[in-house]
């Protein structure tokens, strides 16, 4: 285990309607589901923020919506531009360790799966399937970084001050 850093972190799987959001223990062992934010309600940014000091993370992993080939979408696009406001949220609110974004293809999926596994229907999992989506990135991104010793991931950087519209606000998403 040594290269891993201890410590809480928010994992954040952004859609268009709702953001799921989960966290993990101080140690890493285990993420767990959070909340479910709408995107299109109140300041989704300000919300996923408020969390991450009610832990006391000290990062904040954004799932990477690429293609099954790997390259990007425009899902992609968009979290790129979500985590790129939540970075500069988070650096605004004394957040020392940048935003990482973490490559979550089939974290839907597998969250579905999951919930199918536990007897849930589709319809009846709508509320929760974003929330087992972050568990699923940031379990991956944690147990990653205890084989590897190194954070999974690319930082996000941060946009200039003033740039704090959310993409799916603007569209009227």
């Amino acid at each position: 285990m040594s290269g891993f850093r201890p410590g809480v972190r928010i994992g954040v799987d952004v859609g268009k309607a709702r953001i799921g959001v989960a966290r993990c223990d101080m140690h890493g062992m285990l993420a767990t589901p959070v909340e479910t934010v709408p995107r299109a309600k109140g300041d989704p940014v300000a919300r996923i923020i408020e969390i991450a000091l009610e832990h006391d993370a000290f990062e904040l992993v954004v799932g990477l919506p690429l293609g099954m080939s790997g390259g990007e979408t425009p899902s992609t696009a968009d979290a790129r531009a979500f985590a790129g406001l939540l970075a500069a949220a988070w650096h605004a609110a004394g957040g020392a360790h940048p935003v990482r974004m973490v490559d979550e293809r089939l974290s839907t999926v597998s969250a579905h799966s999951a919930l199918r596994g536990a007897g849930r229907s589709q319809r009846s999992s709508r509320s929760i399937v974003d929330q087992v989506a972050a568990v699923v990135l940031l379990q991956h991104a944690i147990d990653t970084e205890k084989l590897t010793g190194t954070p999974l991931g690319e930082t996000v950087p941060t946009p200039p001050p003033g740039d704090v519209a959310d993409p799916a606000q603007a569209d009227g998403a």
